[in-house]
C-alpha cells in the first residue's frame, strides 16, 4: 500500500487537476452561449437564402455560363477539412480526420486525387503528414469566426473551382446539434446542386435586370453564407464538446479525489492501530518483565 504522503500528493494532484478542468468547463459554456446563439440566428437566413435560389432556379439552366454550377467528370476534388485550433473536446477532432481519411481513400480507389485545405490547427498538423495541404487557414478560430478570413477561403475555394483547378469540393466539419451531440458532415459543397422538382416561383413575378442575372449573382452570395454557416456550426460544436468533455472530466476527478481520500483514511488507520498495537504490546511487555 502507497505511504501517507505518496497519497496526499496525488489527491493534491487530482483536486488541482479538477480546478483546471472545472475552470475550462465554465469558460467554454460562456464561450458556447454566444457561439450558439450565433449559429441558431444565422440558420434561418442561411436557409431562406437557398430556398429563394431554389425557387428563382426553377425551370432556368442554372449551369449554362455560371462557373459555380458547371459539373465536370471528376478527376481531381477538394476536400475542406474542419477542426478546432486546440484541443481537449473530445473525439470531435479525431472524427473529422477520420471523415477526411475515409473520403480521401473512397476517392483513391475511383482513381480521383484528393488535395486537402484544413481550417483549424489539429487537422493541418494530423493531416500534412499524408495528404497535399493546398492551404491551411487555421487563424480564421484564433477568436471567434474572422469573417474577412473566411470569406478570403471562400473565395479561394470558389475561385480554384471556377478555374478547373477541382471537379468537386467538400466540405467535412461537425454540425451542432446541441451541447452533448455533434454530427459529422461530408457535404458537398461545389458544383452548385441543381434544383429539385419544378420550385415555387410566381409566373407573375417581373425580374430586373433578369431572373438569370439575379440567379448569377445569388450563387456566389449563397456560396459564401453556407460556408460561413459551416464554420459557425465547427466553432459551437468545438465549445459544445469542450465543455461537455471538461464536465466529465471534473466528475472523474471528484470521484478519484474520494476513492484516494477513503485510500488515505484507510491507511491512516492501519498506520494508527499499528502504533496502537505496538503501544499495547510494550506495556504488556513491561507488565511480565516486572
Amino acid at each position: 500500500m502507497a505511504n501517507l504522503k505518496d497519497i496526499r500528493n496525488r489527491i493534491s494532484s487530482v483536486k488541482s487537476t479538477m480546478q483546471i478542468t472545472n475552470a475550462m468547463k465554465m469558460v467554454s459554456a460562456a464561450k458556447l452561449k454566444k457561439a450558439q446563439e450565433a449559429i441558431e440566428n444565422m440558420r434561418p437566413y442561411a436557409d431562406k437564402l437557398n430556398e429563394l435560389l431554389v425557387s428563382l432556379s426553377a425551370g432556368i439552366d442554372t449551369s449554362e455560363g455560371n462557373p459555380y454550377a458547371e459539373e465536370r467528370p471528376l478527376k481531381k476534388v477538394l476536400l475542406v477539412s474542419i477542426t478546432s485550433n486546440r484541443g481537449l473536446c473530445g473525439a470531435l477532432n479525431s472524427n473529422v480526420i477520420k471523415e477526411t481519411q475515409t473520403a480521401a481513400g473512397n476517392f483513391k480507389q475511383k482513381g480521383v486525387e484528393a488535395d486537402v485545405l484544413t481550417v483549424g490547427k489539429r487537422a493541418f498538423d494530423l493531416l500534412k503528414k499524408h495528404y497535399k495541404i493546398v492551404r491551411n487557414d487555421s487563424a480564421i478560430f484564433d477568436r471567434d469566426v474572422d469573417y474577412d478570413k473566411a470569406m478570403d477561403t471562400a473565395g479561394f475555394i470558389m475561385d480554384a473551382f471556377a478555374k478547373g483547378e477541382y471537379d468537386a469540393v467538400y466540405l467535412i466539419y461537425n454540425e451542432f446539434v446541441n451541447p452533448a451531440v455533434q454530427r459529422v458532415r461530408n457535404e458537398r459543397f461545389l458544383p452548385v446542386a441543381k434544383p429539385q422538382g419544378e420550385g415555387t416561383a410566381v409566373v407573375d413575378f417581373i425580374f430586373e435586370p433578369s431572373r438569370q442575372q439575379i440567379v448569377d449573382e445569388l450563387i456566389p452570395k449563397s456560396l459564401k453564407t453556407r460556408f460561413f454557416r459551416t464554420l459557425r456550426d465547427a466553432w459551437a460544436s468545438e465549445h459544445g464538446a469542450r465543455m461537455t468533455a471538461m464536465h466529465k472530466a471534473t466528475d472523474n476527478a471528484k470521484e478519484m479525489a474520494a476513492e484516494l481520500t477513503l485510500q488515505y483514511n484507510k491507511a491512516r488507520q492501519a498506520v494508527i492501530t499499528g502504533e496502537i498495537l505496538e503501544i499495547v504490546s510494550g506495556a504488556e511487555a513491561l507488565k511480565n518483565q516486572g
